[in-house]
């Protein structure tokens, strides 16, 4: 065996190296080229090693960028604990059951006058569920208060919808608090900042509305809808406690998903000047069972699922761009599959191997928000077997 110094100096390679690295050293020379200390390096690496650098290695980084979210979500259970359970109300209800025994079933006085009820939201471009809302609380809500901003959570102008389509919700006028908020506008900030901006902005609104003491204030999103008869037992029963989430049936697309029974934050207050604030956190341990329905991503157009996906406090879930592919989000909807192809937001391994995949499809239009039933024609996309969407 012979060596050779290059000509940078400090730098060896012999002839056995050269054969393997196909000529890195040059005999008549003794130019040494950079990456020979790489060849050098792998000397005697076998084929298996190869494959797993060249080919192992880089799967598994581009597996890690793509379902990384998932396998993230798959582990939650091994770094978060579940929230502490709520104390759960039964809920007794019949049409021709008495105000007075309904309330005494559940431990609760009745009143010799209903509360005054006022409902407040936030909008962005819901009309279809805001229309089937207000409709299924209409004859139990004093004041309707609505807010709507020229921004998105995410701080993306937007029109506001609600004052272009007011005319629609003429039976509500006389009932309607609205008020507009110029978005800030502040580019990359957390969208939850945002919306909490928002949410104070509410509470001013309310005490323009009029709302006193005692009197009961539904706090929800447009899509979390109580059912009238919940409003009305709330309304006309003593000794409710001060505050009291609902637990909702909750549906994705539309009343063909049923996801399970465990959306939580909508809350009712008894209203406190000074104290109560809006918000869309818990706040209480007591909820109340099977008060309504929870309707999420529940719009008659395409561009609505488009816009929403991009607008919402969630929007980091928008992974890649050709999530926001038409065809793709139609598809989705239609699979019962989850737009942001996501894991369920679970706790035990038990539960997310349990809801894992699509939702199964529901064929029942039992116990539906009246209103929906009686314009069918018009909400039909919000029903089983309808699942396909208008493209604007």
């Amino acid at each position: 065996m012979w060596w050779m110094m290059g000509e940078a100096g400090g730098h060896y390679c012999s002839k056995k190296t050269d054969d393997i690295c196909g000529g890195v050293c040059s005999q008549e020379t003794g130019k040494f080229f950079s990456f020979s200390r790489l060849c050098c390096a792998l000397r005697g690496v076998d084929m298996k090693t190869y494959i797993f650098l060249l080919v192992i290695v880089p799967t598994c980084v581009l597996a890690g960028y793509i379902h990384g979210q998932k396998i993230s979500y798959f582990l939650r259970p091994l770094w978060e604990s579940p929230p502490k359970p709520f104390h759960d109300i039964p809920h007794y209800y019949h049409e021709n059951a008495s105000m007075e025994t309904l309330c005494k079933l559940h431990g609760w006085g009745v009143r010799e006058y209903p509360r005054r009820v006022y409902d407040a939201v936030l909008f962005s471009n819901e009309l279809d569920i805001l229309a089937v809302r207000w409709r299924e609380l209409y004859p139990y809500i004093t004041q309707f208060v609505l807010l709507e901003s020229n921004s998105t959570f995410t701080g993306l102008p937007k029109p506001l919808v609600f004052a272009a389509h007011r005319d629609e919700f003429k039976f509500i006028e006389p009932r309607l608090t609205y008020g507009t908020l110029g978005g800030r506008f502040v580019k990359g900030q957390n969208p939850f900042y945002e919306e909490a901006y928002q949410r104070v902005a509410l509470d001013q609104l309310l005490r323009i509305a009029g709302i006193t003491d005692d009197d009961l204030l539904l706090m929800s999103d447009v899509d979390e809808i109580p059912s009238r008869h919940t409003i009305n037992l709330l309304r006309w029963c003593d000794e409710i406690p001060r505050i009291l989430h609902l637990r909702l049936k909750n549906y994705l697309y539309s009343f063909e998903f049923l996801v399970d029974s465990k959306s939580w934050r909508a809350s009712v207050h008894r209203y406190e000047a000074g104290k109560t604030r809006y918000a869309h956190y818990r706040q209480s341990d007591e909820i109340l069972a099977d008060a309504g329905w929870h309707c999420s991503f529940c719009f008659r157009r395409i561009s609505e699922f488009i816009f929403k996906m991009k607008a919402y406090s969630h929007n980091d879930r928008v992974r890649f761009s050709h999530f926001l592919n038409p065809k793709r989000v139609q598809r989705v909807i239609c699979k019962g599959a989850d737009l942001f192809d996501m894991l369920p937001e679970e706790y035990t391994f038990k539960d997310i191997i349990g809801k894992m995949g699509p939702i199964p499809h529901s064929f029942s239009a039992v116990h539906l928000p009246s209103y929906l039933l009686e314009n069918a024609d018009k909400y039909r996309f919000l029903l089983p077997g309808n699942c396909i969407r208008e493209s604007e």
